[in-house]
C-alpha cells in the first residue's frame, strides 16, 4: 500500500493512520542514528577516564562506528531492495539496539570499541532503509515532499538534540546512559517497523543471472570505504604524509578503482549500476550532500569547544545553547515540504546554503568576550533554518525521477556521501584549526592568550565550513530545475536542465 496508489475503497480514515505510523518508524529509526553519531561526543573525557583509554585510543569509540557506517552503507542500501524494506529495517534496528546494550554495560575498552563498531553495522543497515520505506510508500509528489520534510527535518534536528542529551546525561547520571537510551527507543522502533511497515518483494530470492548481491563489488566497496575514512580518520594525529594515512588511503583507492572496473564490465547485477549517474539530479545532490554535512557536522564539533574552552559554558549549559539550531533545522525541513513540490529543490538548496553560509561567518568572529545573544543564537538560527531546507531538498533531488527499484541504491548513496562529507569535512577542518591554535599559543602563558589562540583556531575552522556550504551552493547550480509537467509515472517528479 503507497500514498500514491491507494483505491478508492480503501477506508482513508485508516490508510492515512497507517501512513503516519510508517512515517513515524523511519523518522524515529534516522532519529536514533544520528542521535548517537553526537551524543557520545560530550561524554568521551568521562568515557576514558572510567574505561581506562588514552588520548591515543580514545578516538576509536567514534572512528569505529563511523569507518564502519561508511564502509557498509552502499551495500546496506542494496540490501533493502534485494531482501526486503521491512526485513532489513528490522534487522538494522535489531543490531543497532543490542549493539548499543552492549557498550552501554561495556567494562573494557575492547569491548566499547566493538559495540560501537556493530552499532555501526546496524546503522549502515538501517539508516539507507528508512529512506527506501519512505520512497515506496511515499509516491505522489507533495506527499514524498512533506515526508522528507518530516525525516529531514529529524535527521538535522537529531545532531544537535543529541549534544544536549550528552550535556544532561553526562552532567546528571553516569555516562553509560548515554549509549543506554537507545535501548527503549529501540524496542520502540522494532515493535513499529513490525507492526505497520509493509514488505517489499524480495529480489534476490529468484533464479538465474542478475538476481542478488554483487559479492565482490560489495567486498571491495565495503573494504574500500572504510580503509579511506580510516586514513583519513588518522590525520589529525599524525598528519597527511604519515605511513598511518597513507597506506590506508593508497589501499582504500585501490579497492575503489577494482569496484568501479567490477561495476563497469564484471557484475551481471551491478552494486551501483554507473549508468545511475546519467540522472543529473542525483549526481549533483550527492555533491552537495557532501559540502552540506562537512559544513554541519563540522559546526557541530568546532561550536562544543568554542562553547566550553573559549565562552566557559559547562556542558549542560553548552547542550542547551543548541535548542535554537535544532528548532531551526526541524522548522527549516518541516517548512519547505511544501514548498519542494513547487519549485523543485534547486531554489530551496541556493537559499537555504546562503543562510547557512552567512550563519557560519557570523559564528566564526565570536571570540573570548563574546555574548550568546549577539554573537551566537542569530547565526544558529540562520544555519538551522538553511541546513534544514538544504536536508529536505537534497534528499528529494536523489530519488527525483528514479525507479522504485533503485530506491534503496539512492538512499545508500545519498548517506554514504554524507558520512563522507562529516569524515572528512572533520579532519580537514580539525587540522586547519590546530595549526592556527598551535601558531597563535606559541609562548602564551595566561589563560586569556590561551582562549584568544583558541578562538582563533575555531574560528578558521568555522570559516572553513562556510567554505563548504558556499561550495554546496555552487553544486546546486548543477541540480535541474523543475519541468512543469504532469509527473513521471509513480509519482515522482520530473526534472529537467
Amino acid at each position: 500500500m503507497t500514498a500514491g496508489t491507494l483505491s478508492a475503497t480503501a477506508a482513508p480514515t485508516a490508510a492515512e493512520h497507517r501512513l503516519r505510523l510508517i512515517l513515524f518508524a523511519c523518522c524515529l529509526g534516522q532519529f536514533m542514528n544520528v542521535l548517537d553519531a553526537s551524543v557520545v561526543n560530550v561524554a568521551l573525557p568521562v568515557v576514558a577516564r572510567d574505561l581506562g583509554f588514552d588520548r591515543h585510543s580514545l578516538h576509536l569509540v567514534n572512528n569505529a562506528y563511523t569507518v564502519v557506517v561508511c564502509g557498509f552503507l552502499l551495500l546496506g542500501g542494496r540490501l533493502a531492495d534485494v531482501f526486503g524494506q521491512r526485513r532489513v529495517l528490522l534487522s538494522g534496528a535489531a543490531l543497532f539496539t543490542l549493539a548499543g546494550t552492549v557498550g552501554g554495560a561495556a567494562d573494557s575498552p575492547l569491548t566499547l570499541v566493538l559495540a560501537r563498531a556493530f552499532q555501526g553495522l546496524g546503522a549502515a543497515v538501517m539508516a539507507p532503509a528508512t529512506l527506501t520505506v519512505l520512497s515506496a510508500t511515499f509516491t505522489e509528489p507533495a506527499r514524498r515532499a512533506k515526508a522528507f520534510g518530516w525525516w529531514s527535518a529529524v535527521s538535522g534536528a537529531a545532531g544537535a538534540i543529541g549534544v544536549l542529551a550528552g550535556g544532561v546525561i553526562t552532567e546528571y547520571a553516569s555516562w553509560r546512559w548515554v549509549l543506554l537510551v537507545n535501548t527503549p527507543i529501540g524496542i520502540l522502533l522494532c515493535a513499529a517497523v513490525r507492526w505497520v511497515v509493509p514488505e517489499s518483494p524480495a529480489r534476490g530470492r529468484g533464479r538465474g543471472r542478475g538476481r542478488g548481491l554483487d559479492l565482490p563489488g560489495a567486498v571491495t566497496v565495503t573494504l574500500g570505504l572504510m580503509a579511506a575514512v580510516h586514513g583519513v580518520s588518522q590525520a589529525h594525529e599524525y598528519g597527511w604524509g604519515s605511513a598511518h594515512v597513507v597506506v590506508p588511503l593508497a589501499a582504500g583507492a585501490a579497492l575503489l578503482a577494482a569496484f568501479l572496473l567490477i561495476q563497469a564490465r564484471y557484475a551481471c547485477q551491478p552494486l551501483v549500476p554507473l549508468g545511475v549517474f546519467r540522472n543529473r539530479s542525483l549526481a549533483a545532490a550527492n555533491l552537495v550532500a557532501f559540502f552540506a554535512v562537512a559544513a554541519l557536522f563540522s559546526t557541530f564539533y568546532f561550536l562544543t569547544l568554542l562553547l566550553q574552552q573559549v565562552l566557559g559554558y559547562s556542558p549542560l549549559r553548552t547542550g542547551l545553547s543548541y535548542l535554537p539550531l535544532s528548532a531551526g533545522l526541524a522548522l527549516g525541513g518541516w517548512g519547505v515540504s511544501s514548498l519542494v513540490p513547487r519549485t523543485g529543490p534547486r531554489p530551496v538548496l541556493l537559499g537555504g546554503l546562503a543562510l547557512s553560509s552567512a550563519g557560519l561567518l557570523w559564528l566564526a568572529q565570536a571570540g573570548p568576550g563574546a555574548g550568546y545573544a549577539g554573537d551566537v543564537l542569530g547565526p544558529l538560527l540562520l544555519l538551522g533554518f538553511g541546513m534544514g531546507g538544504v536536508l529536505n531538498a537534497t534528499t528529494n533531488a536523489a530519488t527525483a525521477g528514479l525507479p522504485a527499484h533503485q530506491a534503496g541504491l539512492a538512499s545508500g548513496l545519498l548517506n554514504t556521501t554524507r558520512q563522507l562529507g562529516s569524515a572528512v569535512g572533520l579532519v580537514t577542518l580539525a587540522a586547519l584549526s590546530s595549526a592556527r591554535i598551535d601558531g597563535r599559543a606559541a609562548g602564551a602563558a595566561q589563560a586569556a592568550a590561551s582562549r584568544t589562540a583558541l578562538a582563533a583556531g575555531y574560528g578558521l575552522a568555522l570559516t572553513g565550513a562556510a567554505l563548504f556550504a558556499a561550495l554546496g551552493l555552487v553544486a546546486a547550480l548543477a541540480v535541474p530545475v523543475r519541468k512543469r509537467s504532469r509527473p513521471s509515472r509513480g509519482g515522482t517528479e520530473t526534472l529537467t536542465s
